[in-house]
Formats: structure tokens, C-alpha cells, sequence
């Protein structure tokens, strides 16, 4: 009896298509790999552009993650009021493309990631937000000299910050401008479309909370999501701990007289569907103690005698309304929400209270 053996031809077989298979492999990583380069330089030139004329990089680059910027500073316009000098700090910055954007020919940002950066915000005397102008501004005038005036879509997939700070100054409050500090702020925000936002952005923040002056520290927490198109949104705020003191300006329109010291606790759990509204909500004020004059419409005699017998203020609220009636005002809500909880805890007629905190917020929103 033979045996049969197999020929070098039919031996060889499987080797060859295991070094097609490599061959194939090694094309298509070299082509992502190529793909991914290109992208990332077509998004290095595309941020060069964006920064504009106010900015200022020690250094801009490809690196091992994607475009790497050393040294950015975006200074403020000169004149325009703005209350310090940078609209944007930051050390180093890391965009990553999204290599399946490029592939379809799209301008796609898998990741922007900011260490140690510095972020000031400005509400204007009129109660308008401004968030960097030299950035933003300029998008908003590039679209509106395009036909139609629409802007490319991008997607980003995820805004990282790592140990930032904001710093917000409200000039409709005080001269010169309140400020607020959260600091050492860990996020992580995304996706973005823009300029649409008709997708639903995840969010996760937390930071410290400090005032202008020495104090103790207080802790912002905000999960949930948003989509800026629609208004829909579920969320859940938590302050801990934020000195009052740093909050003075608002306090005194609450606070005839202002507060010589105290905490305030919030927690805030707003949803919007169909443009409606549900926030329920619960504040605290602790180790509270009184200037001269009234407390948010309340008597101060009514107000000392009930913190003589509670260490601190609870108040239950709920939010509710519909955002795109006209006729809503969220700070009004808010300002007879809360007058008719303190006035039930303290035990006072809510009517007496209601126009007094009304009041009180309305020029704490500026409106």
C-alpha cells in the first residue's frame, strides 16, 4: 500500500495566503495610518486658521494622540471691557481627528483634551452671556458671511477638562464685576455638533467653587444631558458648601444689609421635554447670620427668631413651566417657588413675601 504525499506546490498553498493575508493587513493599517496623518494635518491647519488674530501658541504640532498645542493664549480685545487680560490659557492642548470623519471626506474631532487651563467667561451690565468671543464671535460672523449663512458641520466626540479653571464675572450685579472661580474642574462634555447641537451632550463636571476673597471652598457637581437644538434635558446640580460671602452682590439684593456669614447647600433636578419644564428642588442655608435689614422680603425679626430656634433653613420647590411660552419667566418661578417655601417654613403669609423675593430675583437675573 502507497501513501500519498503532498506535493511542494500544495504545501506552499497555505503559506501563500497567509502572506496575502499579511500583505492585505499591512495595506490597510498603512492606508489608516496614512488617512490618520492626513487628517490630522488637514485639522492642525483648520485650528491655525480658527484661533485667529488675539491668539498665541508657543507651539502647534502633529504628535502621538493627534494635534498638540504648547503654550496657548488667547488675549481679550483691547477695549472692549473685558476684566482681565486672557479669554483662554492653557498650557497644552490635545486634539485627536476622528479617523472615520476622514475617511468620508468630514471634518471630525474624535477628543479635544485641556490641562491646566484657564477659561474666563463675562455676563454683561444687559445680562448677556459672553464665552470666548475671539473664538466663538468669529465662527458666528464666518457663518454669517457664508451663503446661507450655515458653517460646515463638525462633530466633536469628547471635551476633556483636566484641572481648569473658569473664571466668571457678572457685571450685572457689581462694579467692577463679581467674580466667581470653579476650580480644579474635571469634565468630561461630548459629544458636539455643531453649529447644529441637535444631538444629546453628555455631562459630567465637578469643581471647586471660591469667591474673589479668601474663603472656604465649595463643591459644584452637574450630571446629565442636554441638547441645545431642542432644549430637552436631564440634569441633576448639586452645590455644597459655597460661602455666601463670595456671593455677597446677590446676597445683598436678597439681604438688606447683606450677611455676615452662612453656606448655601442646592440641589436641582431639572428636565425638559416638549420645551417642558420639571426641576424639583432643595436649598440650604446654614450657619446663617444676618446684616441689618430684611431677608428676601421677609422681616428680620420673624427671620432671627426662627434661626434662633433651627441651625438652618430647608426649602423644598419644584420648577414647572413651559420654555417656549412667552409669557413663562423662569426667574419668576423661581423667586415665588422659593418665597412660598420660606414663607411656609418660617410661618409667614406667603402673599406677604412672594413681591418682595420676586423683586429680589428679578434683579438678581437682570430682568
Amino acid at each position: 500500500m502507497t501513501t500519498a504525499i503532498p506535493s511542494r506546490a500544495s504545501a506552499a498553498a497555505p503559506c501563500r495566503r497567509v502572506r496575502r493575508l499579511g500583505i492585505s493587513l499591512a495595506v490597510v493599517l498603512a492606508t489608516l495610518a496614512l488617512a490618520w496623518q492626513l487628517a490630522a494635518h488637514r485639522l492642525q491647519q483648520e485650528m491655525v486658521a480658527a484661533l485667529g488674530p488675539r491668539s498665541e501658541v508657543g507651539s502647534i504640532g502633529l504628535a502621538w494622540g493627534g494635534v498638540e498645542i504648547r503654550g496657548l493664549r488667547i488675549a481679550a480685545a483691547p477695549g472692549s471691557g473685558w476684566p482681565v487680560a486672557d479669554e483662554l490659557r492653557a498650557p497644552r492642548v490635545v486634539v485627536t481627528p476622528d479617523l472615520w470623519s476622514a475617511l468620508r471626506g468630514r471634518i471630525g474631532v474624535h477628543s479635544v483634551r485641556i490641562e491646566d487651563g484657564y477659561i474666563s467667561l463675562l455676563r454683561g451690565r444687559d445680562g448677556q452671556m459672553q464665552v470666548l468671543p475671539a473664538l466663538l464671535g468669529r465662527r458666528e460672523r464666518a457663518g454669517a458671511e457664508r451663503r446661507g449663512g450655515s458653517l460646515p458641520a463638525v462633530r466633536i466626540g469628547d471635551v476633556q477638562l483636566r484641572g481648569t479653571e473658569i473664571a466668571f464675572y457678572d457685571a450685572s450685579v457689581s462694579r467692577p464685576p463679581l467674580a466667581l472661580r470653579l476650580v480644579d474642574m474635571q469634565a468630561s462634555i461630548g459629544p458636539l455638533a455643531l453649529p447644529s447641537l441637535d444631538v444629546a451632550t453628555q455631562i459630567d463636571l465637578t469643581a471647586g467653587v471660591r469667591g474673589a476673597r479668601a474663603g472656604p471652598e465649595g463643591r459644584l457637581e452637574l450630571r446629565g444631558s442636554a441638547t441645545g437644538a431642542t432644549r430637552d434635558a436631564a440634569l441633576k446640580l448639586s452645590l455644597r458648601r459655597v460661602d455666601l460671602l463670595a456671593l455677597q452682590p446677590y446676597v445683598n439684593r436678597v439681604a438688606q444689609g447683606g450677611v455676615r456669614r452662612g453656606t448655601l447647600d442646592l440641589d436641582l433636578a431639572p428636565t425638559v421635554k416638549n420645551q417642558q419644564l420639571h426641576a424639583p428642588g432643595h436649598m440650604t442655608l446654614s450657619q446663617l447670620e444676618l446684616g441689618d435689614g430684611n431677608f428676601a422680603g421677609l422681616p428680620r425679626k420673624a427671620m432671627l427668631a426662627f434661626m434662633n430656634r433651627h441651625e438652618r433653613i430647608e426649602l423644598d420647590f419644584t420648577l414647572e413651566g413651559r420654555l417656549d411660552d412667552p409669557a413663562f419667566s423662569l426667574n419668576e418661578n423661581f423667586a415665588t417657588r422659593v418665597a412660598s417655601a420660606l414663607g411656609n417654613v418660617v410661618g409667614l403669609s406667603v402673599e406677604g413675601v412672594v413681591e418682595g423675593v420676586g423683586s429680589v430675583v428679578k434683579g438678581l437675573f437682570g430682568r
